[in-house]
């Protein structure tokens, strides 16, 4: 399997895909099924979560609404602290910063803390091409590079895995990449997490450049926040010489006491726990601690383009959680790997056709890749309303692309396909203009009842292939009403 998401179709042919596949079912369930049961308790011991919710989402909404100040603040910030601040447009601009940085160390090899804004904007495959090695270091992350494969989840990235697969892929890869894994290893969680852990630890004392992303961003210290649960990030935060940071420009809050919300909604909605095990922090460089040379890259790449929909912009508030995935029925049959983009799930539905466009195939089907069920929005702790983002979403699809803002309004760029459907659309406005014709056309469909098809024809078979076409009633409820209520107010 290929490690980037290139050339992946569309969501129903790949999730159709791994739907077939009854081992990746299997995996996916008793994941997902265990991470959402433990995160519920954890939730339900914090009496004022809802106010909590509330309050994260009203600091991004702030932060979001103010987004030009706050970055400006945060880069005063981090470079009156000693640090650099790189602005990247899109992701061609970051990975010619950071390989030019890690170039100017004269080293060609790096560590990794867990990063998707990385992973958005290809920087293991950049690196490479300039002959740098990048290594993982989280855990599950580890296993997807080892595996050549790609991430399927946010918070576990090879969910997709079972603890056999692991073994194996340890067994045959780890050698190419450092230490092998020790003779006679067995699938037991402790083994694995051992070779991991001693493949790793060379890596460790020998690299001189890290790269991370960061969970947040505080504007008014020029601090950065990692929070993981291992403690490879924070080996990769402190021990390397140069410190190189690639982050969103919407992972910022204001102040220290916004920070606070999100340090007890975060890992309650990620990882089920009260607290992370490790929450790193770090504000430029200091002599003797830490890395001596820091540079921020605060990555664009579609996010003010998202920022500028009124609907679509709350997409920006996402954490990073995955709660919604482990919620989802649609994710937890169709995986990760179905999405075609680092962001999988439902915010990956929401969030990739804004960052990208919905131009391509994979874009454009990934709003329609819902049950619009709303369990996504229930578990989300900064309030994302994702099943409205999606109808939205489906819109623009629907009508061609991407948002445009025209003065102070954002309006949608007229398509020149999806004939079909709006020439139905138009059928339909003109039948509901004249009570007449529908009545009529009502009659007719009751009448010829027994004559109508259990499929739909052309196009149309796709989706009855799926769903029974609703029975047309005996007669139309106009009908009924009149003859059942006629001198009581009949229907007109």
């Amino acid at each position: 399997m290929s490690g980037t998401y290139l050339g992946m179709p569309a969501f129903p042919e790949a999730a159709r895909e791994a739907v077939g596949n009854t081992t990746l079912r299997g995996n996916l369930r008793h994941a997902t099924h265990t991470i959402r049961a433990k995160r519920a308790k954890a939730v339900t011991e914090v009496s004022d979560w809802a106010e909590l919710r509330e309050a994260g989402k009203r600091i991004k909404d702030h932060t979001l609404r103010h987004l030009d100040r706050y970055l400006v603040q945060l880069e005063g910030s981090v470079t009156a602290a000693g640090g650099t601040v790189h602005w990247a447009a899109d992701a061609a601009e970051a990975n010619d910063i950071v390989t030019r940085l890690v170039k100017m160390t004269g080293e060609s090899e790096v560590v990794k803390v867990k990063s998707m804004a990385t992973q958005e904007i290809g920087l293991n495959e950049a690196l490479e091409a300039e002959g740098i090695s990048a290594y993982e270091t989280d855990l599950a992350e580890l296993i997807v590079q080892l595996g050549k494969d790609r991430p399927s989840h946010i918070l576990v990235p090879a969910i997709h895995r079972n603890r056999g697969e692991i073994r194996d892929i340890f067994r045959s890869e780890m050698a190419e990449w450092g230490r092998p894994a020790p003779e006679g290893l067995t699938d037991a969680p402790a083994e694995l997490a051992e070779a991991a852990r001693l493949h790793l630890r060379e890596k460790f004392l020998r690299a001189k450049v890290g790269i991370s992303g960061a969970n947040f961003m505080v504007a008014e210290t020029g601090t950065l926040v990692v929070v993981e649960s291992e403690g490879n990030g924070r080996m990769c935060l402190t021990l390397p010489e140069t410190l190189i940071s690639v982050v969103g420009i919407e992972k910022i809050v204001p102040t220290w006491r916004d920070l606070e919300v999100f340090l007890q909604t975060l890992p309650r909605s990620s990882t089920a726990e009260r607290m992370n095990p490790y929450t790193s922090t770090w504000t430029g460089t200091a002599d003797g601690d830490g890395p001596s040379t820091f540079h921020l890259v605060l990555l664009d790449n579609g996010r003010t383009d998202t920022l500028a929909d009124e609907v679509g912009r709350q997409a920006l508030r996402c954490i990073r959680c995955s709660a919604c995935l482990n919620v989802c029925p649609v994710y937890e049959r169709a995986g990760g790997h179905a999405y075609g983009s680092v962001y999988p799930g439902p915010i990956g539905a929401i969030l990739s056709p804004q960052l990208r466009g919905t131009g391509s195939e994979i874009d454009a089907s990934l709003p329609y890749a819902s049950s619009l069920c709303g369990a996504c929005y229930e578990v989300c702790p900064v309030a994302i309303d994702i099943p409205e983002v999606l109808v939205h979403l489906r819109e623009r699809v629907v009508q061609g692309g991407a948002a445009t803002r025209q003065g102070n309004k954002v309006v949608l760029r007229p398509a020149k396909g999806h004939a079909a459907e709006r020439a139905a659309m138009r059928a339909a406005r003109w039948a509901f203009a004249h009570p007449g014709a529908l009545r009529a056309g009502q009659r007719a469909a009751s009448r010829t009842r027994r004559f109508h098809p259990r499929t739909l024809p052309g196009p149309g078979r796709a989706w009855s292939g799926t769903r029974d076409l609703p029975p047309v009633p005996a007669e139309p409820f106009r009908d009924w009403w009149q003859r059942t209520r006629g001198g009581k107010g009949g229907a007109k």
